[in-house]
């Protein structure tokens, strides 16, 4: 990566989009990720233009599918694969609950879905499954093990049955880097390349290439290994890995994960893995990055009234459908208080930019807003006994930060807001982000409390997930909530 070259820190999937995999049929192009925990799971993005996207659907859509329980913080699907092949579409990916299971496959005539019930490839066992299928129709399942013996492992397979049809055999070592995983097989001219993602996802993530003039190998990698990444760089976007390549009618090109680290040393990222997009030139038959892009900030801002007879497809929900716990009313969505103690009646939308304010319209004494990165790290202004509570969830610290009365005459209006800190004298924050409190009166915005970002972080919660906000029941009450709208907006700057 040249050092003159502008690099755009403007991802075109902003918030927690990680483990891009894209296909082109004709002149759209669909583009799927991973969602771990949250149902419904791997939303399909649609563009034209491979910048503005929009979702048409969920991979995982149908309740029966698939649940976890609320608790099981980055564990659910992990990087799935799309291909389009002889009219229909393909998903594979990783149930991680049941790994030892095999990879689970689904195909649909349409990206929109309706999606078949999941079928299980149980000789392929391990994490990031890819579909290729070669001149002569052969399919070929590949998988990253995790084992450092056999990292990255390739059979065909019965795409009828999800039988293996030849033994797994070694693919590929990786080209020397820690972590092999997230293969992605292509073909080129008269060339087979392996995409893979190395070096971990942390700041030590990288894509790396290898080629051989057959599907099955053996793969000799690019000489210029890692293709990509910003490993001890002072890049604004950090942790680059995980790609997957297309070819466009001007050419090619590669997206991939991401992410956007703001506060003091080694940097916080907090609204998790992103999807961002480079170009793809070819040299000597090898794929040469292009990061000089100009990306134009996405829209993220809207305003929700649950006026509609459905949800709107950005609702998800932690270890659940949002449909199994909410319903319509001529007040707004109504949200039941969970039944099952392993799930939590969260309904949330990602957060998608560095500085931002989420608000909601609740009828006062059974709601609370929460921003989520797990179950162990939250926060929330939530109604309880007249007021305004803003607590903190870190870890086994649980913690109120204050309290302001509700006003009497009127629905509550609870909101959080999250705006970066101003940089000190040496380019450093104090803090990753500020996080306040507060609830919406005639007079504005009224804090009660704020607190230090970090702590609703993947640094310091772990995981692979990002933030989430939306609302649930306060605990306790007996009651459901009910949300009269909901209005998140990105704050520029």
């Amino acid at each position: 990566m040249s050092k003159e070259t502008v690099i755009s820190a403007m991802p075109i999937l902003p918030g927690f989009h990680p483990d891009p995999s894209i296909c082109r049929v004709g002149d759209d192009f669909y583009l799927i990720t991973s969602t771990f925990e949250y149902l419904p799971g791997v939303p399909v993005h649609h563009s034209r233009d491979l910048t503005s996207w929009s979702v048409i659907g969920h991979v995982f859509a149908d309740r029966d599918h698939l649940s976890f329980p609320s608790s099981a913080g980055s564990a659910g699907i992990f990087a799935p694969t799309i291909r389009h092949h002889d009219g229909r579409f393909w998903v594979i990916t990783t149930d991680i609950n049941t790994v030892g299971d095999g990879q689970l496959l689904t195909s649909a005539a349409s990206p929109e879905g309706p999606w078949g019930p999941p079928l299980r490839v149980p000789g392929a066992i391990g994490i990031d499954p890819d579909l290729f299928w070669d001149a002569d129709g052969t399919c070929y399942v590949t998988w990253a093990t995790g084992r450092a013996d056999a990292p990255i492992m390739q059979a065909s397979v019965d795409l009828e049955t999800g039988d293996l049809l030849s033994e797994p055999a070694l693919l590929s070592t990786g080209s020397g880097l820690a972590h092999p995983e997230g293969p992605h097989l292509l073909r080129r001219g008269d060339w087979y390349y392996l995409l893979l993602a190395e070096g971990g996802t942390e700041r030590g993530h990288a894509v790396t290439v290898a080629r051989s003039r057959a599907a099955t190998g053996p793969f000799v990698f690019h000489p210029g290994d890692p293709i990509l990444s910003h490993r001890s760089s002072t890049d604004p976007v950090q942790n680059t890995g995980h790609a997957d390549l297309v070819e466009t009618a001007d050419g090619w090109n590669i997206v991939h994960l991401g992410v956007r680290p703001v506060g003091p040393g080694p940097g916080f990222h907090l609204n998790g893995r992103e999807t961002f997009l480079a170009k793809v030139s070819w040299e000597d038959d090898w794929p040469v990055v292009d990061e000089n892009l100009d990306i134009a900030p996405v829209s993220t801002s809207f305003t929700d009234d649950f006026s509609a007879d459905r949800l709107d497809l950005r609702w998800i929900a932690p270890g659940r459908h949002p449909g199994d716990f909410t319903s319509a009313s001529p007040r707004g969505v109504v949200i039941d208080q969970p039944s099952d103690d392993r799930y939590r009646s969260l309904l949330a939308t990602r957060v998608r930019d560095q500085q931002w304010e989420a608000r909601a319209d609740v009828e006062p004494g059974d709601a609370r807003l929460v921003l989520r990165m797990d179950e162990d790290h939250w926060v929330a202004v939530e109604c309880r006994d007249g007021h305004a509570v803003a607590h903190a969830t870190v870890g086994p610290f649980r913690q109120d930060l204050g309290a302001i009365p509700l006003p009497a005459t009127r629905p509550a209006t609870l909101a959080l807001r999250s705006t970066l800190p101003t940089p000190g004298p040496h380019g450093g924050t104090p803090v990753a982000d500020d996080l306040q409190f507060g609830i919406v009166t005639d007079d504005g915005f009224v804090e009660i409390a704020r607190m230090d970002g970090r702590y609703v972080s993947t640094e310091v919660a772990g995981g692979f997930t990002g933030r989430v906000v939306g609302v649930e029941p306060t605990p306790g009450t007996g009651r459901p909530a009910v949300l009269r709208s909901f209005s998140y907006e990105g704050i520029a700057g």
